[in-house]
């Protein structure tokens, strides 16, 4: 599959960086964006792999794929940002909407999820897809299995299928997750993760589909 160049937006935090390491690593094209176009381009530089960093808008402007990788907080002024820049294209969001500090209870947004909100901020011409809710950073910063698959969902089963590309070539199984809507229910699992990890002392609990899958376009 021909991804294109792929702009991490807040590709400094850990989730972002740890996502563009292991797509660079991939082979793919990959652009860091920060609100600190310095700090993306020293972030970029250390991690080596021909990566460029940017200002979030001007990282959005050469990707031709968007993973935001933002906190909630920061997800409305994030998108407002890079909205010029991103007609026509696939934004992954990966917002998860915790509010501290009851970030183990979940609190999902008026509009039901952050993707279907993301969706309004952005508006029809952009092609959202959400995914990569309850991957542990620090796990996936590590250049090892997971053990974790990620939930794909949106309104075209097309896009979602780039997304799902772009989980296995950071060394993860993508499964559709069906419309964006149902981006809720990945969205309110993290809250529940996170208070299995405090429960159980796990190390970054994540989900994992039993069964025998099929292909979906066999």
């Amino acid at each position: 599959m021909s991804i294109g160049t792929v702009a991490v937006i807040g590709g400094t935090g850990q989730l972002g960086a740890a996502l563009a390491v292991r797509l660079a690593r991939a082979g793919v094209k990959v652009v860091v964006g920060s609100r600190d176009a310095a700090a993306a381009a020293d972030m970029a530089a250390q991690a080596g792999h021909d990566m460029l960093g940017m200002a979030n808008p001007e990282a959005a402007a050469a990707g031709d794929i968007i993973i935001v990788t933002v906190p909630f907080a920061a997800q409305e002024a994030t998108l407002r940002a890079i909205a010029p820049h991103v007609a026509g294209k696939i934004v992954v969001d990966t917002t998860v909407p915790l509010v501290p500090p009851r970030v183990m209870r979940v609190q999902l947004p008026p509009e039901g999820s952050a993707a279907v909100r993301a969706q309004a901020l952005l508006g029809d011409g952009v092609r959202v897809v959400s995914a990569f809710h309850n991957v542990a950073a620090h796990k996936l910063a590590r250049d090892e299995d997971v053990g974790c698959d990620v939930l794909v969902f949106g309104a075209d089963k097309g896009d979602r299928a780039v997304v799902i590309g772009l989980a296995e070539a950071a060394g993860l199984r993508g499964l559709h997750g069906g419309a964006l809507e149902n981006s809720a229910a990945a969205e309110a699992m993290t809250s529940v993760l996170i208070f299995l990890n405090k429960t159980y002392k796990v190390d970054g609990a994540g989900i994992r589909i039993t069964g025998e899958l099929t292909d979906p376009d066999a």
